[in-house]
């Protein structure tokens, strides 16, 4: 469970969070991180994605940012903000050379903090704790799988299908991966 202040770093994927609130802090209402997005971040592989049980609202804080919301690209400027319904396909990269600050929140907050920390364990195992570039072989397919797998009343990956991520979690849980 994380606690107010904690850093969420994902530096490897282009991600830093600070919480700011936790769901313990809010009562479960929400979820509100303060995002650090890196250069480049999601610009090959953008992982599209839906919460089908929490509304995503996003304000820039600073720099820039193109989201993915239904079926377009959009970019949004410091002081602009966006709210993605639940059920809604989204995602967000960084195609600019400078850190985007954005104020984020997810209503109600579900368990997706631990959903983040899992991201966190599953980097940190990817890439020896940072020693080594991510690679998404299929080692860290089937360690997302398995984190993606347990979240799925909070994240919805738009690929692979739903299927597959079942098939390489349950592969993962066999070779004893457990988030």
């Amino acid at each position: 469970m994380a606690t107010k202040h904690q850093v969420l770093d994902m530096t490897p994927v282009g991600m830093r969070f600070t919480v700011l609130n936790s769901s313990t802090d809010t009562n479960g209402k929400s979820l509100d991180l303060e995002w650090e997005i890196l250069p480049g971040c999601n610009m090959k592989d953008s992982l599209i994605h839906v919460h089908p049980n929490a509304i995503e609202t996003y304000e820039m804080l600073e720099g820039e940012l193109e989201f993915f919301v239904k079926d377009k690209w959009m970019t949004l400027k410091k002081g602009e903000k966006l709210a993605v319904e639940k059920g809604v396909y989204h995602s967000f990269r960084n195609p600019t050379n400078g850190i985007a600050k954005v104020f984020n929140t997810h209503q109600p907050a579900l368990k997706m903090e631990d959903y983040f920390e899992g991201i966190c364990k599953a980097v940190n195992k990817a890439t020896d704790n940072g020693k080594r570039d991510l690679k998404m072989d299929m080692k860290s397919k089937i360690y997302m799988s398995v984190l993606v797998n347990k979240y799925r009343n909070e994240i919805v990956m738009k690929t692979p299908p739903v299927f597959v991520i079942k098939a390489m979690a349950f592969i993962g849980r066999l070779t004893g991966i457990r988030f």
